[in-house]
């Protein structure tokens, strides 16, 4: 009888099983990292939100308060033009906490901050450096991702309320239209006289990678 002849595993076999291990600690990995960001998102907005609600009673609080303002008298296009004057736009610091933004039509309900970095845009809607601030007059800008808070914005249309919620009170946007732009299109978030709230995000919505365009909602106040 022949003795059996062991032959040895060829470098295929010994590198499937280690293959296997490291595709099933890469998975493990990105999985576990997609529910961080998901519950880092979640619990920052819950904690802003509850700070924001807080703020609200303050701010309500105070205005029972203090007495009725006494009514101005009208002034001139010439006054109105020295007071904006002296009076420049508020700054407010990066990653500060503006407001909230609700659109009922598509279940959004997210807290506003200033910045469109990434950071920022991780964890909520931002504010566009050099637009209006929210709960000002002329054009407020917010961006976000479109696989985050702005995933919503493919099923948008006109006449679609937006509320816009700070310390100060809430306006009310009604929906006028929506385009699609190019990345250096700036023109939609130029200042205006006119009070109008401009949502942007990228585009294709839908798209899995890179997505070479913006999307834009455009809604005028109402209220």
């Amino acid at each position: 009888m022949m003795p059996k002849i062991q032959r040895r595993p060829t470098r295929l076999a010994v590198f499937i099983p280690w293959a296997q291990y490291f595709f099933l600690f890469v998975g493990v990995f990105a999985l576990s990292y997609c529910a961080f960001v998901l519950i880092d998102r979640w619990s920052f907005q819950a904690y802003q939100t509850r700070q924001f609600e807080r703020a609200l009673k303050d701010s309500q609080i105070s205005a029972r308060a203090d007495p009725e303002p006494t009514p101005s008298l009208p002034i001139s296009r010439g006054d109105a033009d020295r007071v904006r004057a002296e009076n420049p736009p508020i700054k407010v610091l990066p990653g500060s906490t503006l407001g909230r933004i609700e659109i009922h039509s598509i279940g959004l309900t997210a807290m506003i901050m200033e910045g469109i970095d990434g950071s920022t845009l991780r964890l909520a809607v931002g504010h566009i450096p050099g637009t209006a601030i929210p709960g000002q007059h002329g054009n407020v800008g917010l961006a976000a991702h479109r696989d985050t808070f702005f995933r919503g914005l493919r099923n948008i249309h006109k006449g679609d309320e937006i509320i816009i919620t700070t310390p100060q009170g809430s306006s009310r946007y009604i929906v006028d239209s929506t385009r699609v732009v190019e990345p250096d299109d700036i023109k939609v978030l130029a200042a205006t006289t006119d009070n109008v709230l401009t949502l942007v995000t990228c585009y294709p919505i839908y798209l899995v990678g890179p997505a070479p365009q913006r999307f834009i909602v455009r809604a005028p106040r109402n209220s």
